[in-house]
């Protein structure tokens, strides 16, 4: 029996940890679409206190030092549920890492690297309010968000229970051709890059308040050609007291807007080519109709969203469904760089190894 399979805590640690990462965008979404980032001025607090302040005192304390930013509870409570959500993934990640310290054989330099991962996250949070949402900042938190969530799915790939042929250094990927192989991998990893990028370009998008600019399918109203201003996209932006509800003009905005529909219509055709070479052997089928099927249903939540005018929930669901199409790609990646193959695969390729023997 393979180690792994012994090490079950480690495992279910880790799962239930990958889950609450989950939540934790889901709710990080929401916060952000109800313009509830700045619900509270401070941070890690709220108003000067551990909670949303409540009693008239302590209202009348928070008024007193924070006077141009009047309490808004639903806002704040918002923000402070995603905060203490959040600082429990962190504590269950520092269990992971001191777990993976703790014994032989865990992945010790991933669980490390997540638990900076988690460290560089908080970080970005506390700049998210002290900058007042400075969209790359805003940007930067979220793709922290993502790739904490990744390297969880990372690790849970690494450590489930593998068939007992890979043990043995079984090579799966014998009954392939290296050409056909090389091609594989080459794509899986362009469509990884692509997505991701896709990802940071939704992001800069719903930073800079560009989201709703658009009314119309399937680009963008009236001369958005003429309209296009590449300054959208400096990173660093002029100096503002507050970035809230954005500050570029809309012009730009319908810049960046654009540029993400057509980093959509690019993402659809490198999952599809990708989704296509992994249908062509049967035991890799899976993660083909799970790529098109995540795909599909990403497409539906992005027109709904320009048809219906970002809906909270569509908007959030288009964020969460958008994670997990990153992760069937790191999935994908995983498998054909790692050879880390389920016992249907392992059985397939041995087969077809002996075939052509």
């Amino acid at each position: 029996m393979h180690k792994t399979q012994k090490d079950k805590p480690f495992y279910f640690l880790v799962t239930a940890t990958f889950f609450l990462s989950l939540i934790v965008v889901g709710v990080g979404a929401y916060t952000r679409l109800t313009d509830a980032g700045l619900g509270c001025p401070d941070w890690p607090g709220c108003y000067g206190f551990m909670s949303v302040p409540q009693t008239e005192s302590q209202l009348q304390t928070a008024q007193a030092i924070y006077p141009d930013s009047p309490i808004e509870p639903v806002k704040a409570w918002n923000e402070m549920v995603h905060r203490y959500i959040a600082g429990s993934l962190g504590l269950l990640v520092l269990m992971i890492a001191v777990m993976a310290w703790a014994r032989s054989g865990r992945p010790k330099l991933l669980s490390s690297l997540l638990l900076g991962m988690v460290f560089f996250q908080a970080l970005l949070g506390m700049w998210t309010v002290t900058m007042q949402l400075m969209p790359i900042v805003v940007m930067a938190h979220l793709l922290g968000g993502f790739t904490i969530v990744s390297l969880l799915w990372l690790l849970r790939l690494w450590i489930q229970p593998k068939p007992l042929f890979y043990q043995d250094g079984f090579k799966t990927h014998l009954s392939l051709s290296s050409r056909y192989l090389t091609v594989l991998k080459s794509v899986a990893i362009a469509a990884l890059i692509v997505v991701i990028s896709q990802i940071a370009l939704g992001g800069w998008t719903a930073a800079n308040y560009a989201s709703v600019v658009c009314t119309q399918l399937p680009i963008c109203e009236g001369d958005w050609q003429g309209m296009f201003d590449p300054r959208a996209f400096g990173l660093i932006q002029p100096q503002h007291s507050s970035y809230e509800y954005g500050v570029l003009d809309y012009a730009q905005r319908v810049s960046i807007h654009v540029t993400h529909r057509i980093g959509a219509i690019i993402t659809t055709v490198f999952i599809l080519v990708l989704a296509g070479l992994l249908w062509l052997k049967p035991p890799l089928r899976r993660y083909s109709i799970a790529m098109i099927g995540v795909l599909s249903v990403q497409i539906i939540l992005g027109i709904t969203n320009v048809l219906a005018s970002l809906p909270l929930l569509i908007a959030v669901a288009h964020n969460v469904v958008g994670l997990i199409l990153l992760l069937t790609v790191v999935t994908t990646c995983y498998r054909l760089i790692c050879d880390c193959r389920s016992p249907l695969e392992v059985k397939y390729f041995a087969s077809e190894s002996a075939t052509h023997g």
